[in-house]
C-alpha cells in the first residue's frame, strides 16, 4: 500500500498550516525515465550501426568465407586431375575473383569491385594442407576481421528493416528525453486556498467536484475533477511521480493529498473495503 497515513489521523497543522507543499519530480521516476531513454539510445545506436554498415561488413565475410571454402574444393580437385605445381596454381589463384552478388547495396560501400582472391590462396604449401579453415583464420587475424561469419546472407529488405528500426528507437529516445526533461521541470503545489496543477494551472479548492481515490492506496494515482472560474477539466495525481511516499522525504505525495482532502467538499469516490473493490462512497 503506498499511502500509509490515515485520514482521520493526519496532524491538525496539516489541514491549517499555509506552507505551500511542493512536490517535485522524485528520483523513482527520473531514474525510470533515464533508464528508459538509455535502453532506446542503446537499440538505436545498434540498429544504426547494422544498418549503415554492420551488416554490410557481415555479408563481406560471408562471401569471402565462401571463397576460402571454395578455393579448397578447387585446389582439391584441381591437384587430383593434375599435380599442381607452385606456380602453376599462384597463376591460377591471382587471376580469380570473390564471387560476390550483383546487389551492391548489400556490400560496403567503400569496397572496391571486383575483388581478387586474397593472396592467402595462392599460397601453394598451405593450400596443399587441405586446412582452409585455419588459412580462414589466419587471414581474418591479419585483416582485423571477424573468422566467425554469419550464418546467411542479410538481403537489401533486412537493411531496410534496420533503418526503420532505427528511426522507431530514435524517436521514442527523444521521446522518452523530452518527457524526462519536461517532468523534471514541473511540480504539484499545494497552497492554503488552491492547488497549482504541474502544468502552472491554479484551481481554488472550492472549484473540485469530484476527487477519485480508488486508485490511490494501490497506485498512488488519484483523479480531481474541477469547474469554476480557473475553467473545467480533470486532473490527474501521481503521487510517485511528483512527491512521493517515502518517509524519509516527509510523504509529500500523501500530504498534499492530505491538503486537498481537507479542503474538499464535492463527491469522493474511494474504496470503502479491499473485500468488495466495486463498491464505492460519495
Amino acid at each position: 500500500m503506498l499511502a500509509n497515513a490515515s485520514w482521520a489521523g493526519f496532524h491538525i497543522q496539516d489541514m491549517t498550516s499555509s506552507e505551500p507543499i511542493i512536490c517535485r519530480s522524485t528520483p523513482w521516476f527520473r531514474y525510470r525515465a533515464a533508464l528508459i531513454f538509455l535502453m532506446f539510445g542503446v537499440f538505436a545506436a545498434l540498429f544504426y550501426i547494422d544498418g549503415s554498415s554492420g551488416y554490410r561488413k557481415k555479408n563481406k565475410a560471408f562471401y569471402l568465407h565462401q571463397c576460402f571454402k571454395d578455393a579448397s574444393e578447387l585446389f582439391s580437385q584441381k591437384n587430383a586431375d593434375q599435380k599442381l605445381g607452385v606456380e602453376t596454381w599462384r597463376e591460377f589463384a591471382s587471376n580469380q575473383k570473390v564471387a560476390f552478388p550483383k546487389d551492391r547495396s548489400i556490400l560496403p560501400k567503400d569496397m572496391v569491385l571486383p575483388m581478387p582472391w586474397p593472396e592467402i590462396l595462392a599460397n601453394h604449401e598451405r593450400m596443399k594442407s587441405l586446412q582452409w579453415n585455419q588459412l580462414w583464420l589466419d587471414y581474418t587475424e591479419a585483416e582485423g576481421l571477424d573468422s566467425t561469419p554469419p550464418e546467411k546472407v542479410y538481403d537489401a529488405r533486412s537493411i531496410r528493416e534496420q533503418w526503420l528500426f532505427f528511426c522507431i528507437c530514435l524517436v521514442l529516445a527523444i521521446l522518452s528525453l523530452f518527457i524526462l526533461i519536461r517532468t523534471s521541470r514541473r511540480k504539484l503545489v499545494a497552497e492554503h486556498d488552491a492547488l497549482i496543477s504541474h502544468n502552472g494551472r491554479r484551481i481554488p479548492y472550492s472549484e473540485f467536484i469530484r476527487l477519485d481515490l480508488r486508485k490511490w492506496d494501490s497506485k498512488g494515482i488519484a483523479y480531481a475533477e474541477f469547474q469554476g472560474n480557473s475553467g473545467k477539466g480533470k486532473l490527474r495525481i501521481d503521487g510517485l511521480t511528483y512527491g512521493g511516499f517515502k518517509k524519509e522525504d516527509g510523504e509529500l505525495a500523501e500530504k498534499l493529498m492530505q491538503r486537498l482532502r481537507s479542503k474538499f467538499s464535492g463527491e469522493l469516490l474511494e474504496y470503502t473495503s479491499l473485500s468488495d473493490p466495486d463498491t464505492e462512497r460519495t
